[in-house]
């Protein structure tokens, strides 16, 4: 890795500068690794423009943010949209079929820093695109986004084996990491002052992952509602299922399912919420999880039998991560976080989060940190009636706080911890 980002240096210095004030001179610049790239001189780079030029898809990013969310506009510059070499075809964005897609923001207003991000939930590389490139784009951030390497809802097909396609994530992070500095040194004829990762929920998790296997490539990040995933729980395998397996019960009046609901991890007050994911993330997001990770447990079935009641055969209602085989926990490892950052992170997460719940991933996390020594290095921030989506802000008017705009005071946050 490190000859790597020895060889974006060498790339930096035998480039021909691009001056910020040549905004059009699209065609010098080339993703270094890259199969396939289309460079396009903008007007606009944040959506305020890029919906309506089909330099972004609304698909990608629908339901993240609500919808007062501030748009900024005035951003001209250069996109490079392209992909890596890969060979899933889970992407149909641009009507490749090719997974492993990028899109990289070159603003002509340069601050000097980059910001790159990986996709959250199974979403595609343009999903960031209103809750955090318009943000930081009208900051002067160049911004690199990635699909991941794999999308959709049976992104666990990838891989020959058991955490392959989630391993691939980070692979992919860092490769567009390294990328984007090389571009941004063709650009403005330097690399970054300042290199940052910032993501949102599996986006989250990526950054995490950054800061603590490849910290040399970042000066800091931003860490919004990380998925976290440990060898021994907890995880999303551990909180999921008593969810699936109780929530039915507790709609139907019963006490005990609620104690127990409380007991996984879910919190009071965000009752709420329950119907919500019961009806569209528990179970989905267990099922193509467990899939990745434990293939076996539902024998020739492809994640599982959606909705089923506990007590059905192979039903991950009832799936018990902690007696499964050592395998499960090996796959698992592959992925799993530490706690070992090596560069400033801001972590921020909503007290209502009901996908991923606050005890069981951001205090968790916190506590991870701390025990390995690297406190002075994290700042968490609890963000009281915050939830998994904003998008479900306007759907509860008045009940729910957004974390977008936590999000940005993050990052102006880290800016100054950094200087």
């Amino acid at each position: 890795m490190r000859a790597a980002l020895v060889a974006v240096a060498l790339v930096a210095m035998s480039t021909p500068a691009v001056a910020a004030a040549q905004p059009h001179d699209c065609a010098r610049l080339h993703v270094p690794m890259a199969q396939r790239q289309v460079v396009s001189c903008l007007d606009e780079l944040t959506t305020a423009g890029t919906v309506a030029s089909g330099h972004t898809v609304e698909a990608d990013w629908a339901g993240l943010t609500q919808v007062s969310l501030p748009r900024p506009s005035g951003v001209p510059g250069i996109q490079v949209d392209g992909y890596f070499p890969d060979t899933s075809t889970t992407n149909a964005n641009n009507g490749w079929n090719h997974d492993a897609q990028f899109v990289l923001r070159l603003p002509d207003r340069w601050n000097g820093g980059l910001v790159v991000s990986g996709s959250p939930g199974s979403r595609r590389q343009y999903a960031n695109d209103r809750a955090i490139a318009d943000f930081v784009l009208a900051k002067g951030y160049a911004f690199a986004a990635t699909d991941k390497g794999n999308t959709g809802v049976t992104f666990y097909h990838d891989g020959r084996r058991p955490g392959d396609a989630v391993a691939e994530w980070n692979h992919r992070v860092t490769q567009l990491t390294i990328a984007a500095k090389a571009v941004v040194a063709q650009r403005y004829g330097r690399v970054p002052d300042t290199t940052l990762a910032a993501g949102i929920s599996n986006g989250g998790y990526l950054v995490r992952w950054q800061l603590e296997n490849a910290p040399w490539l970042y000066d800091g990040g931003v860490d919004w509602e990380g998925t976290l995933w440990t060898t021994d729980g907890p995880n999303l395998l551990t909180f999921l299922p008593p969810a699936m397996k109780n929530y039915p019960a507790y709609a139907a009046g019963s006490a005990e399912a609620h104690d127990a609901m409380l007991a996984a991890g879910y919190a009071p007050g965000s009752e709420f919420l329950w119907p919500f994911h019961h009806q569209v993330y528990w179970d989905l997001t267990q099922r193509t999880y467990r899939e990745e990770f434990d293939p076996a447990y539902d024998g020739d079935l492809d994640a599982g039998i959606p909705y089923c009641a506990s007590g059905t055969p192979n039903c991950d209602a009832d799936y018990d991560y902690a007696s499964r085989p050592a395998s499960v926990k090996a796959a698992v490892a592959k992925v799993a976080l530490t706690g070992r950052i090596g560069k400033p992170l801001i972590t921020v997460q909503g007290t209502l989060d009901t996908l991923l719940p606050i005890s069981q991933s951001g205090d968790a996390y916190a506590a991870m940190i701390r025990d390995v020594g690297r406190g002075q290095l994290h700042r968490y921030h609890r963000i009281e009636n915050g939830t998994h989506t904003d998008g479900l802000v306007d759907a509860f008017p008045g009940k729910l706080v957004p974390l977008a705009p936590e999000f940005h005071k993050a990052i102006t946050e880290l800016e100054n911890w950094l200087r």
